[in-house]
């Protein structure tokens, strides 16, 4: 896709910036390298070098981190959030630098986890440097935390899971007293993600002959922090966070494009509760999913991922499109069963979930790979 046609889709894209990964640098180097975009990919990584600083009293050089190819660690978390989110708002500025390609002519942005307060803030609504320092605050706690905490999948390759069913046990496990689980993420119908304390992703899995056929909870073997749960409450991060967005300025303006927001799964954000939201984000599950359908049901046909090396919302995609071609191969022509929803007056007469049918035709652009592949001058 070369920049005229991407400019041409805007309004009918979405801007999606990821979070927090086990690897965060993606192909910054390459950025940096790059006699156009090194400038502005290294002023940026110098700006979220100051600010993460002097939050967390270390000299800190980011820049000296891409160029070495030195990944982050939990140890380093802060220097992670400060990374991605340094590189996404580079991803942004040079795009609307070098190629004239504005984000507010997309129809939508939103975010994963720390993608979301990239999101809102390059969406005008604050100055990213100053958004950054809440969860910068936040990271040695949330690191901390993560020491004990197992990140699950739960999956079924049946039915939809039962969430009320999750959301008890959940319950029930954490009145043992020796942990805290809750999900921190909606990743789609069949698959949540689950993050506990101890013991607590062992206990749910032995409970899973309560849930229907097929159901599996698989641990991964790396450490997260655990945003989006209740076990952000032992260190009382939603306050804290709440307490200093008080005095951040900005969040007087609705965002521009609007932003799904993953604490709702809709376009909640307005002129004025840009604080509340981001309050709610800390310990609210991450609705993938509900954000993912209200893109379907848009009308969106383009992607772009924004930040090092996305992973999660490309997944998600691609997981979507496959199983809605499996399930309509040889019963119908994709074609037809797509153009179905291109005609109002038919969709009213079908069923809401009509619009998973367009999945297959929404491409997806990782915005690093098609940077190092065009030529600005």
């Amino acid at each position: 896709m070369d920049p005229q046609e991407l400019k041409d889709r805007l309004s009918s894209a979405v801007f999606a910036f990821r979070g927090y990964n086990v690897t965060n640098l993606g192909r910054t180097g390459e950025l940096l390298k790059h006699p156009r975009y090194g400038p502005i990919v290294r002023d940026r990584l110098r700006d979220a070098s100051r600010v993460c600083a002097e939050v967390s009293g270390r000299r800190i050089d980011l820049a000296r981190r891409a160029r070495r190819g030195r990944n982050t660690t939990l140890k380093t978390y802060d220097e992670a959030i400060a990374l991605i989110m340094a590189v996404e708002k580079a991803h942004h500025q040079i795009l609307a630098e070098l190629f004239g390609i504005e984000m507010t002519a997309a129809k939508f942005s939103m975010g994963y986890s720390l993608g979301e307060v990239a999101a809102v803030a390059l969406s005008g609504v604050m100055r990213l440097e100053e958004a950054m320092t809440v969860p910068l605050a936040m990271a040695k706690d949330s690191a901390e935390l993560a020491k004990d905490v197992t990140l699950g999948v739960l999956f079924s390759r049946g039915r939809e899971l039962p969430l009320d069913l999750v959301h008890k046990l959940c319950l029930e496990i954490n009145q043992i007293g020796e942990g805290v689980i809750g999900i921190s993420a909606h990743l789609a119908p069949n698959s949540l993600l689950l993050m506990g304390q101890g013991k607590t992703i062992d206990r749910f899995k032995a409970r899973l002959g309560e849930f229907p056929k097929h159901a599996n909870l698989r641990k991964n073997a790396h450490r997260f922090p655990p945003m989006h749960t209740p076990i952000v409450w032992q260190r009382n991060i939603p306050n804290r966070a709440a307490v200093l967005m008080q005095t951040i300025k900005g969040g007087l303006s609705a965002p521009q494009p609007p932003v799904l927001s993953l604490v709702t799964g809709k376009c909640s954000y307005n002129d004025h509760n840009a604080r509340d939201m981001l309050e709610k984000w800390t310990d609210h599950p991450q609705l993938l999913w509900d954000a993912v359908y209200e893109t379907l049901r848009s009308g969106i046909d383009l992607v772009i991922h924004v930040g090092p090396e996305p992973n999660i919302m490309p997944a998600t995609y691609r997981r979507l499109q496959e199983n809605v071609e499996t399930e309509t191969k040889g019963k119908l022509g994709m074609r037809a069963l797509t153009a179905v929803v291109h005609h109002p007056w038919i969709k009213m007469l079908l069923p809401e979930r009509t619009a998973l049918l367009r999945a297959p035709q929404v491409k997806q652009l990782i915005l690093e790979d098609w940077l190092l592949e065009q030529d600005p001058a």
